[in-house]
């Protein structure tokens, strides 16, 4: 049997305790060091007073592809910085895919950009994300 690749298996580990991506119903799409592809399904209750995405949605889809592309390489990262920019609003039925893509690597820090689009490939949001590495890295043995 082969081994998974090192990034999926550290998303593995991620996901399995990533209670919140679970509960909005992320689906992973495709994994590499650096990178990362999620999809989610935009449900009524994830809705605001004007019957859209609520803003904090699209952020946490981009946020979770930002998690996992950021430490896909097998060292533990955190952010330190975010922001995004809505483009557009995403509506009920909606399938919201966001596409994390590692633009800066160095040994303690990593620049990402993540853009969020539904399912007609129609850009919603922009997110920038800046990590810092740990050193510390995944164990993938238990």
């Amino acid at each position: 049997m082969e081994k998974r690749p090192k990034a999926s298996r550290v998303i593995d580990k991620m996901f399995a305790k990533d209670a919140f991506s679970q509960w909005l119903g992320i689906e992973r799409l495709e994994e590499t060091e650096g990178y990362c592809k999620l999809s989610m399904k935009l449900t009524s209750d994830m809705t605001n007073g004007f019957n859209i995405a609520h803003g904090g949605i699209t952020y946490s889809i981009a946020d979770s592809a930002l998690a996992f592309a950021a430490n896909a390489r097998g060292i533990r990262g955190v952010s330190i910085e975010t922001s995004i920019a809505h483009t557009r609003p995403a509506e009920v039925g909606d399938t919201l895919i966001a596409e994390a893509v590692e633009k800066s690597h160095t040994k303690r820090f990593g620049i990402y950009e993540v853009t969020v689009k539904n399912q007609r490939g129609e850009l919603l949001a922009l997110f920038k994300g800046t990590i810092y590495r740990t050193g510390k890295e995944w164990d993938l043995n238990d």
